[in-house]
């Protein structure tokens, strides 16, 4: 049974939430403060976590963060009221997967979750499990390792999926659709902000890597999506 945690500080949408999640079979823990997430968190293993920014005791971004640290394997999707680029970009980068704005459609919500779910079943096939060299970068499919003139670069469960699928074909234009079809699932429904807010996230962890290391550059195609090229001849 999926183990879900809902952190949702608004009653009405906090019930609603675990009376269909609890419908489609899962087994939910519903919190309304962020504290109460990380004490919740505290010796438990979820799969997947909901977890709204606007939170009354707690910053939501920070909650993210220690969330995000505390359970490393779980699924992280925010919730939050303002479609505001901004907002969602923050939550991504503190360590969520994917979001959702409020009010929250749940057919969309038990798709995502299917989406995610199966995603973290397939994980390690969904990338092969080859080994490539791209300069002094080494993206090793087979131990999930990622590796930087020999010293391992620490990626996110997606950011590795992503960079993984990119150096597959190196110089090659991958779509958006591919992309989220392969490293998300084929069913994703929804916005695709979050693949971009990877990219940004991967190119500053590649930039950041190592002084002098020849790597490959992640390329965005406007209109279609992005290409690994490779990197410059020593």
């Amino acid at each position: 049974m999926v183990r879900l945690l809902v952190v949702e500080d608004d009653e009405t949408i906090g019930q609603a939430l675990r009376a269909s999640l609890a419908a489609h079979g899962h087994e939910v823990e519903w919190v309304v403060t962020g504290q109460g997430a990380l004490e919740r968190a505290e010796g438990r293993t979820f799969d997947l976590v909901l977890l709204d920014l606007g939170l009354p005791d707690l910053d939501g971004v920070a909650v993210c963060r220690e969330l995000r640290t505390g359970q490393p394997e779980a699924v992280l999707v925010i919730l939050t009221a303002r479609d505001e680029e901004m907002d969602v970009i923050i939550g991504l980068e503190a360590g969520a997967d994917d979001y959702l704005t409020k009010p929250v459609r749940l057919a969309e919500l038990h798709a995502r979750i299917r989406a995610h779910l199966r995603r973290g079943d397939a994980q390690s096939a969904s990338v092969g499990s080859g080994r490539t060299v791209l300069g002094d970068l080494v993206v090793d499919t087979a131990s999930r390792r990622v590796t930087v003139g020999g010293t391992e670069l620490a990626l996110r469960a997606k950011e590795f999926e992503l960079l993984a699928r990119l150096a597959a074909e190196p110089g090659a234009a991958v779509s958006r659709e591919t992309l989220m079809s392969e490293v998300w699932d084929e069913h994703w429904f929804g916005p695709t902000k979050t693949l971009d807010v990877h990219v940004a996230t991967l190119r500053r962890r590649l930039a950041s890597a190592m002084d002098a290391a020849v790597l490959p550059t992640i390329v965005t195609l406007r209109g279609h999506g992005y290409r690994l090229d490779l990197p410059p001849s020593r």
